[in-house]
């Protein structure tokens, strides 16, 4: 007889005993068949690895059951799946509406114990997988993002983490991202969703000429209540007349509304403004969950605090070693029709004071040699000069027809000068990539002051340049904000400072963003990118990642 039943369950998976291979065998037959019939996605494939490593350590039990009952872990773990929806996830893809079914079939003796015991726990790695990785890789969208997180060890957690744990939402949410705009992203969906419940979506008319405060409008009734519904006006006073024209509250909330949707907050109800009222609350819903989705394509840890420029609402953000932000500031990225910003990251590893900007092909191409042709003093004018590709002079006067031969054939470069009137402006933080895609300061710095901001060749230019390079080169000694801000302006041209301690950069795309004041900002899918995940989501599992 055996005395020691708990060493024994243990090394079973080792030490086969006799008598007890008939109990394992309908475990290891379901994960070899690598389907499970009943699910919604069956074929179970690409667990079969996972599977075998948490059965077999007890012997091919089954964990979730103790009889023909799930066990108070099991109905914890079935309360996750089905509130899924409140992670910006398909309750769906882990059977949420089947296992009602299931439990029932079990307690009347007509269900199978084996089928539903492994059909948890595939749901449950991946419920867990989706929540750590994300359910789409990033490369099927073509985004470039290195350093992107690894797959978790499903057996293991669920083994030594889910089945033993006292606080299963606390546990399940170690595996989330650690980022506060991810959490904060995450408490607004379950507001929205039920928002969007709520509402009935009427919509406003757009006006001929935009209403000015103190004026009429039609959909004034709509406009109040939606802005009361959304928190961008307070709720009116008990027994409060209806607004019967555009009131000063009204303008306010408008205002408010704006500055949260990527508007210039004139209080004025145009086109523009009208548009974004109309877009209906589920698809702010939507953005929330992709905004979500991509938050957990990002690392769990960085090698140092990251940059992260986050391209759909124009800026740019630091982090401290917390994953709090420490630094915020505008930014312009590349153009919608043909120079978009990638989405992808690299370690910065040094910044150049006072840079020469040598022109890229595409510019080169479509603006430079079509203006020498044009004006053979263009490039003297401008600053330029054009080079050989060992960064040799060629001329920096008018243009002769040999020359400008051989720039269209790709022989000669142009770079332009530093100084306060070159394109990079004073300064470039540099993070080596294959799209010769940088941070920069520019002349240009008007553009901040619009509320859309899409006008670079791709590259990225920052509104504090003095700042963020301060914060950038904060690890290799004496580079206070006086000294890289006199560097900038009266400093020798052209010098690198390589940095002490590489610094993660991530170029990302998120729609919706919670603020730390409690406001969620929505903004236009510029590059059509939430379009495209939406559709890649909308196809289903597919192949688990």
């Amino acid at each position: 007889m055996l005395r020691y039943p708990v060493i024994v369950s243990v090394l079973l998976g080792l030490f086969p005993v006799a008598g007890l291979a008939q109990s394992a065998e309908p475990v290891r037959s379901v994960i070899a068949a690598g389907r499970v019939e009943g699910m919604r996605y069956p074929d179970i494939r690409a667990y079969q690895a996972d599977l075998e490593k948490f059965y077999a350590p007890a012997g091919y039990a089954t964990p979730w059951l103790k009889g023909t009952a799930p066990t108070a872990q099991a109905e914890a773990m079935l309360r996750q799946l089905q509130d899924a929806w409140k992670k910006g996830l398909d309750p769906e893809d882990y059977d949420a509406s089947r296992w009602d079914q299931r439990r029932t079939a079990l307690q009347r003796g007509q269900g199978e114990s084996t089928a539903f015991d492994v059909a948890l726990t595939v749901s449950a790695m991946r419920y867990l997988s989706d929540l750590h990785i994300g359910r789409v890789n990033p490369k099927h969208l073509k985004f470039d993002l290195h350093t992107a997180k690894t797959r978790q060890d499903l057996a293991q957690f669920l083994r030594q983490q889910v089945l033993p744990s006292t606080d299963l939402p606390a546990t399940v949410q170690s595996l989330e991202p650690r980022f506060g705009a991810y959490r904060r992203t995450e408490e607004a969906l379950p507001r929205y969703i039920e928002l969007a419940r709520t509402d009935d979506g009427e919509k406003l008319q757009i006006p001929a000429k935009a209403i000015e405060p103190g004026q009429p409008y039609a959909s004034l009734p709509r406009l109040a209540k939606l802005l009361e519904l959304l928190g961008d006006v307070p709720p009116p006073a008990q027994g409060a007349a209806a607004p019967t024209t555009y009131d000063a509250q009204l303008v306010e909330g408008v205002k408010r509304f704006q500055r949260r949707h990527g508007l210039d907050a004139d209080g004025r109800i145009g086109a523009s403004t009208v548009k974004q009222l109309n877009v209906p609350l589920a698809e702010r819903v939507r953005q929330l969950q992709l905004t979500l989705e991509r938050w957990r394509w990002l690392p769990d840890e960085f090698s140092a605090p990251p940059i992260i420029v986050n391209i759909p609402d124009f800026r740019l953000r630091t982090l401290d070693a917390e994953n709090r932000v420490t630094m915020d500031m505008r930014v312009v990225v590349g153009k919608v029709m043909d120079t978009q910003t990638p989405v992808f990251s690299r370690d910065m590893t040094y910044v150049v004071f006072r840079p020469y900007w040598v022109v890229p092909p595409g510019i080169m191409r479509r603006q430079i040699i079509p203006s020498i042709q044009r004006d053979r003093g263009y490039i003297a004018k401008n600053r330029y000069e054009v080079t050989t590709r060992g960064g040799a002079v060629v001329t920096s006067g008018l243009i002769s027809d040999d020359v400008l031969a051989q720039l269209r054939a790709g022989q000669l470069g142009v770079r332009q000068k530093p100084g306060p009137k070159n394109a990079l402006g004073l300064v470039k933080l540099m993070f080596p990539n294959e799209y010769a895609v940088y941070l920069h300061s520019t002349p240009s710095t008007e553009l901040f002051a619009k509320s859309r901001r899409d006008f670079s060749s791709g590259c990225i230019r920052v509104e504090k340049p003095a700042e963020l390079t301060a914060w950038a080169l904060r690890n290799n000694g004496d580079w206070p904000l006086e000294r890289v801000q006199q560097a900038m302006d009266s400093g020798r041209d052209n010098v690198t400072v390589r940095l002490t301690q590489p610094i993660p950069v991530f170029i990302v795309y998120g729609t919706a963003i919670a603020y730390e004041n409690g406001e969620v900002h929505f903004y236009d899918d510029l590059y059509g990118h939430d379009r495209r995940l939406a559709e890649l989501l909308a196809k289903g599992r597919g192949p688990d990642r």
